[in-house]
């Protein structure tokens, strides 16, 4: 993928946990009444995970820091990750069980159930371990945190483990994922010292309080100092910097089975290209592809796109 030829190392810090994706006839309907599926695949979940497998897959050395049972569902996710060459030096073992989400799939849509299990135990002194030998020897590199109101415990210093990395040379990237209850409290404590912002577009709404879209990116982007990079979707991508630079990156067609990941793998997208020095432009690009591409089959990982197969789809959107 094309770059200044530099590649920094990414550290991601969330979730890790296995996703039952359910498709078909899905609404539930109670009374004990029985419904037949189209399919139920067992695949990696937790947007950490997804975000990490997908920058391995285009080539970012990427390291998971999260928690995880010692359970059956712990050694599956474990597995999965090595098995897409994600360092898993850091999953550290929890006495709690493995987190699990029950996703209910549809082409336009989805609904997700989680059990958090060991998800909300990650601590900032975990992350800062995880990061020590890397704020030791100055070498460059990333860190991104995902499903802040799931880790609740890392959401508490999350603010102080992105200064730390900061002074140290680091860059810093952020996506909230949704909050269950809707407070959205914390997030602009993070975002003054976060230099990409990855909401979603209902996200960016709810967390700046702005309905019109371009005026929530410019806004949020003005008053943080961190650029705001929204996924939209069919309709692709936005960027908004600091400054008031403004881009956006339609979506090609695809022919959709299944949506689930495909944020992570936008961010995954825009990520690989930001750690190769990649201009502003092709990052988008690289997101809005990533994501688009992950969504030709179940779950969040088995349809990111490789090196090859992202540059021929933004050649071939022009």
């Amino acid at each position: 993928m094309p770059g200044d030829g530099r590649t920094r190392r990414l550290i991601v810090l969330g979730d890790a946990n296995p996703d039952l994706i359910l498709r078909g006839d899905v609404r539930p309907r109670f009374g004990q009444e029985e419904q037949l599926l189209d399919a139920a695949d067992l695949v990696m979940g937790g947007s950490g995970s997804i975000t990490a497998c997908g920058t391995a897959r285009l080539g970012i050395p990427t390291t998971l820091v999260a928690m995880v049972g010692d359970d059956v569902f712990g050694r599956f996710v474990t597995d999965v990750l090595r098995s897409r060459d994600v360092d898993t030096s850091c999953l550290v073992r929890s006495p709690r069980p493995t987190g699990v989400g029950v996703i209910l799939s549809t082409p336009a849509d989805r609904a997700i159930l989680s059990h958090l299990g060991s998800i909300p135990t990650l601590t900032p002194a975990m992350a800062l371990d995880a990061l020590a030998p890397l704020l030791a020897d100055g070498a460059g590199f990333h860190v991104h945190a995902s499903s802040f109101f799931l880790v609740s415990e890392l959401a508490a210093g999350l603010s102080e483990v992105f200064a730390e990395a900061r002074a140290a040379g680091a860059t810093t990237s952020f996506d909230t994922n949704w909050d269950p209850a809707q407070r959205w409290r914390g997030v602009t404590e993070v975002l003054a010292h976060t230099d990409v912002f990855l909401p979603n577009d209902a996200e960016l709404r709810a967390i700046s309080g702005i309905d019109d879209l371009d005026t929530a990116g410019r806004q949020l982007a003005a008053t943080t100092g961190a650029t705001v990079v929204a996924k939209c979707g069919a309709q692709g991508g936005h960027r908004w910097t600091p400054t008031g630079e403004h881009l956006h990156q339609p979506s090609a067609p695809v022919e959709v089975v299944d949506t689930t990941g495909a944020g992570d793998s936008f961010n995954a997208g825009f990520l690989a290209g930001l750690l190769r020095g990649a201009p502003p432009r092709q990052c988008l690009a690289m997101a809005v592809a990533a994501g688009s591409l992950s969504t030709r089959g179940p779950g969040g990982i088995d349809f990111q796109p490789t090196p090859e197969e992202l540059a021929a789809a933004i050649a071939g959107h022009g």
